[in-house]
């Protein structure tokens, strides 16, 4: 660089922005040691919170594990029945609500093969469900075939609690029954079946069989019955056939007690009378309800109540194997509809079962009603002929007889 011109002022040296006076070599020193404590302290921390998070965490699981379980909902006695069935299956020496299911099950399964093979143009619409407390049922209806215009074979499984009025009223037939406790828990099983056939010639049939018991927390029966029977429904008498019904469902009493069948005849005209009617809603068969100790013991009832359900298909088989094929008349075919009618007024105003299926929580309403018909009719006024069939129908509805 050229030297400065005369004319300029001299330039003078600026302030230092750092002192020149030399460093003191222990404050350095001091300076580094913070510098590695800062270090240090920022690497030890995080894995000392890490160190306390396992020995924390590891605290909590021991302790899950080393102490009981007292805040786990314990099985509900559906959920013991299922493990038991699945591990054991079901025995003679199995509970009776067991055994009542598997039964039931299994008739459920001969009736309908029976019958999709005579109406071979349809199959059964089988639908499973379940209950949100436990149980359910299998379903199977069969609709607009060959022979049957309705038929369903359903069977169903619910648990459930009986609050205190309802175990009041129970305890009229049933005195086993703890008048003292707020509620019970409680099983019912049952299979139930209505075939309505496209002829007017051939008879609708209803049956229906079950069991149903009340238990302790534990599940451990406290008192059980059983219930059902059997009924015909022609909408035109063939007196051989209602003779058949009848001596085949007698056969299967007289081999438990030869006073069961007049017993639950008589039972079973009286069930199915429609009040404001005044007449039958068939031509009868048996019925009984609350079958308990006082009756017989539990393994007798129950062997009655399998020989009603294996007497069902020779009962009704030969019947609607004769009757399905007959030639009849539209006026024939609306006298059914009307019988029909009175078919649905029963069920809807009168029937027990029907009223508790539909008053039981979770109902499912499909598989109630599917005892009624596909179609009915109601005619106003309606009289049938003096002296015609029709009308000797309706006075044996009015007026029941001993068939055998």
């Amino acid at each position: 660089m050229p030297p400065p011109s005369q004319s300029q002022a001299p330039v003078r040296p600026g302030k230092p922005l750092v002192s020149a006076k030399p460093r003191d070599p222990s404050a350095g020193a001091g300076i580094n040691e913070r510098a590695k404590t800062m270090q240090k302290s920022t690497v030890a921390w995080p894995r000392t919170r890490i160190a306390i998070g396992l020995v924390f965490c590891g605290s909590i699981i021991y302790s899950m594990l080393a102490q009981p379980l007292e805040y786990t909902e314990a099985p509900s006695i559906a959920d013991r029945d299922t493990l038991r069935k699945r591990e054991s299956g079901v025995t003679a020496s199995s509970p009776m609500r067991l055994r009542m299911e598997d039964m039931i099950k299994t008739k459920q399964k001969e009736i309908t093969a029976a019958l999709e093979k005579l109406d071979a143009s349809h199959k059964f619409r089988t639908d499973t469900w379940s209950r949100p407390n436990g149980g359910g049922g299998i379903s199977c209806v069969l609709q607009d075939g060959a022979v049957f215009e309705k038929a369903g074979v359903n069977t169903s499984i619910v648990y459930g609690t009986l609050p205190r009025p309802a175990i009041q009223k129970m305890r009229v037939n049933h005195k086993a029954l703890d008048p003292d406790v707020e509620s019970l828990e409680f099983f019912a099983a049952g299979l139930s079946m209505v075939l309505h056939p496209q002829n007017p010639m051939a008879p609708t049939v209803h049956l229906n069989y079950r069991y149903f018991e009340t238990m302790d927390k534990d599940g451990v029966c406290n008192a059980w019955w059983f219930g059902g029977g059997t009924d015909l429904t022609p909408s035109y008498l063939f007196d051989e056939d209602a003779i058949h019904f009848h001596r085949t469902i007698k056969d299967a009493c007289d081999k438990h007690d030869r006073a069961y069948y007049p017993r639950f005849k008589t039972w079973c005209d009286k069930y199915f009378h429609i009040p404001h009617r005044h007449e039958s809603r068939g031509i009868g068969g048996i019925f009984f309800d609350d079958l308990d100790e006082e009756e017989k013991d539990q393994e007798q009832l129950f062997s009655f109540v399998k020989d009603c359900l294996g007497a069902f298909l020779p009962s009704y088989m030969p019947l609607i194997e004769k009757r399905k094929d007959m030639s009849y008349t539209d006026v024939q075919k609306e006298w059914q509809q009307l019988r029909r009618g009175r078919y649905v007024e029963f069920n809807l105003v009168h029937d027990r079962g029907t009223a508790f299926g539909l008053q039981t929580p979770g109902a499912r309403v499909e598989s109630i009603l599917m005892s009624l018909p596909l179609t009915a009719r109601w005619m106003y006024m309606h009289e049938p002929e003096k002296n015609s069939r029709e009308d000797r129908l309706l006075s044996v509805l009015k007026t029941p007889v001993e068939w055998v």
